[in-house]
């Protein structure tokens, strides 16, 4: 988690023993365990990325890849 998206889970970097299939399904997986982050997941301008690559859209997961959030950036 990166930015305010941090500041609502509580944790910068957690593990979870099973892989979701999907960026979806994790999504869904988080917002089971904390509703405020889940909201924070479903904003605008949230941003994915797995394994260090920007992804758009609902992709599938692979055990191990890492998978960031990232909170809506503003700047100048």
């Amino acid at each position: 988690m990166f930015g305010r998206l941090a500041d609502v889970a509580g944790w910068r970097e957690r593990s979870v023993s099973e892989t979701p299939a999907t960026v979806s399904a994790l999504r869904a997986l988080l917002s089971a365990d904390n509703p405020a982050l889940g909201a924070a997941l479903a904003s605008k301008g949230v941003q994915v990325a797995v394994g260090k690559a920007l992804v758009r859209g609902d992709v599938a997961l692979s055990p191990g890849v890492e998978v960031a959030f990232l909170a809506p950036m503003s700047g100048g």
